[in-house]
């Protein structure tokens, strides 16, 4: 670690990294996995022992790195590909630990508090050098991790925590890339690993080249069209070969889509007035950063000239733009982890700018009254994605337990290579050998014509699941019967509903379980009145 922070920064003693670098991160360690450790704890003691992840998500990673580390499929199942990661990087790494460890559900969660030390370890660095005192560089690394809720994206078992990571690595190897060549490669690699892990990194790049050309570095551009472009380029080549579309489900059914045609004056209210300027998300966590952005780019306008603002603000106009693009096309309703990236990236340029209030807090708050204002706004956010955080991280992975799991153990022993219709597809597909079928799209290419562009459950849906699942000889459906929006085909016959109690990381209290197949009905029911629920699952049997 030491030789490679000496690459990163010549010149920087070694006493100076141990007496501010290696202690701030070592106090900044301590602080925050102290309160994960609180909350895995808290979450253990709900789950009969075993950690249960707060979003069924990370169990679709989980299915796809398994079935494609035993089996060589990518897909939810061992049976058939289908293109439901929206990472497709990160699910690979959990493939080759679990080829290399065995099948263990608790991987994603090794793999990401290694990546949490690499945010700590190159926060520590980046912020000790520019703030030259250990307390204030702890008091920066902290509010970066928590107001980008990091413990949260921890506990969850996904890939946020590796993109965060790789956008440190990048931003921090931005502001280094002329001193050294280590500095230089760090960048470019970074950006080479970035779009397979979110397919939203894609704005990046390519914000990242019009500001590069806006100010003439035509070699920067190439590269970073190049680098991160490439890799996606390739992933979709072969996910097209395979389904007949360039992007995984996820992205298709969840994306916005602009297309020229007859309804683009629609599309374009959809991202411009729904996605942008009426979307409260937006102005939760992304309006404040860049107000901040704005004053110090509209400060700086008025002495020097327009290229020299552009060098001097060029990541805070790259992410301003980012977020906005972001919220268009994308989604910031994730419980905070789709804007995480883009946060980290506020937070590492914006606080160099803001040092004068870690130097002299209360001069500071004076002389500068309007960013103070927008720095308590700020404040505020965090304090009220820690709440939301806090409620999820308490009794998200109870919910998944009680809901998806136990769905998943009753799948495992009773119809463990049955043919199943589903919703939250994730811990039924890792815990079982079913065959799926997916209503949202996202594991099943069948359904995603239904879903693209956000689609509803309609008439048609219905004349679909009915003939598909008759000609296929689906047995049982384990589904949100609300999402179906009164679409349940005729002959599916509800077998019993499953309720569990406080709502927080699951999408409805109830979920109805269906027997397709008319004449397994009773056994159905025998089958749900011999499982051994968990206490908190209320079983209505129909009759």
């Amino acid at each position: 670690m030491m030789l490679i922070f000496d690459d990163f920064i010549p010149g920087f003693k070694m006493k100076s990294f141990r007496n501010i670098g290696l202690r701030s991160f070592l106090m900044s360690f301590a602080v925050f996995f102290t309160v994960s450790l609180l909350y895995y704890i808290s979450s253990v003691l709900k789950t009969d022992g075993h950690y249960v992840y707060l979003l069924d998500d990370a169990y679709i990673h989980l299915a796809m790195a398994k079935n494609f580390a035993l089996y060589e499929v990518w897909g939810m199942t061992r049976y058939q590909f289908s293109s439901t990661s929206s990472s497709p990087l990160f699910t690979y790494m959990l493939s080759v630990l679990i080829e290399i460890f065995g099948d263990n559900d608790q991987i994603p969660l090794y793999f990401n508090a290694a990546f949490s030390i690499g945010i700590l370890y190159f926060l520590s660095i980046y912020y000790g050098d520019i703030l030259k005192e250990v307390k204030r560089t702890v008091l920066a690394v902290l509010f970066t991790v928590f107001f980008i809720v990091l413990p949260l994206h921890f506990l969850s078992g996904m890939e946020h925590v590796f993109q965060i990571f790789l956008f440190v690595i990048n931003i921090f190897c931005f502001y280094r890339r002329d001193q050294n060549k280590a500095a230089e490669y760090g960048f470019y690699f970074s950006l080479l690993l970035m779009g397979l892990i979110r397919f939203e990194s894609m704005f990046y790049f390519v914000i990242l080249a019009v500001m590069f050309a806006v100010i003439k570095k035509w070699k920067e551009v190439v590269l970073v069209l190049v680098l991160g472009l490439m890799p996606i380029t390739v992933f979709c080549a072969f996910n097209y070969q395979q389904d007949g579309y360039f992007f995984p489900n996820s992205v298709i059914v969840k994306g916005t889509k602009l297309s020229f045609d007859s309804n683009i004056v629609y599309q374009l209210k959809v991202i411009l007035l729904d996605n942008f300027l009426l979307n409260i998300s937006f102005y939760k966590v992304g309006v404040f950063p860049v107000l901040l952005s704005l004053i110090f780019i509209y400060r700086d306008f008025k002495t020097k000239t327009f290229k020299k603002v552009l060098e001097d603000n060029f990541l805070l106009i790259v992410f301003s733009l980012l977020m906005i693009c972001h919220s268009m096309f994308a989604d910031l309703k994730g419980l905070f982890r789709y804007e995480a990236y883009i946060l980290t990236g506020f937070c590492m340029v914006l606080i160099p700018k803001l040092k004068g209030l870690f130097f002299d807090f209360t001069h500071y708050i004076k002389k500068e009254r309007i960013i103070s204002v927008f720095i308590a706004a700020n404040a505020v956010l965090l304090i009220y994605k820690g709440s939301v955080a806090h409620k999820v991280m308490n009794n998200g992975g109870k919910n998944i337990y009680e809901q998806q799991v136990q769905s998943a153990k009753f799948l495992n022993q009773f119809y463990n290579s049955s043919k199943v219709v589903a919703n939250d597809i994730g811990a039924v597909s890792y815990y079982t050998d079913i065959h799926l079928l997916d209503i949202a799209g996202l594991g099943s290419v069948e359904t995603v014509p239904f879903n693209e562009n956000k689609g509803k459950f309609d008439k048609r849906f219905e004349d679909f699941l009915a003939r598909y699942c008759f000609e296929n000889k689906y047995d049982l459906a384990i589904v949100y019967e609300g999402w179906l929006q009164g679409h349940v085909p005729p002959h599916w016959k509800k077998a019993a509903v499953l309720k569990i109690g406080e709502k927080i990381t699951v999408a409805r209290h109830e979920v109805s379980v269906y027997s397709i197949n008319e004449k397994n009905l009773e056994q159905l029911k025998q089958n749900i009145r011999k499982f051994n629920w968990n206490k908190n699952v209320t079983v209505t049997i129909t009759e």
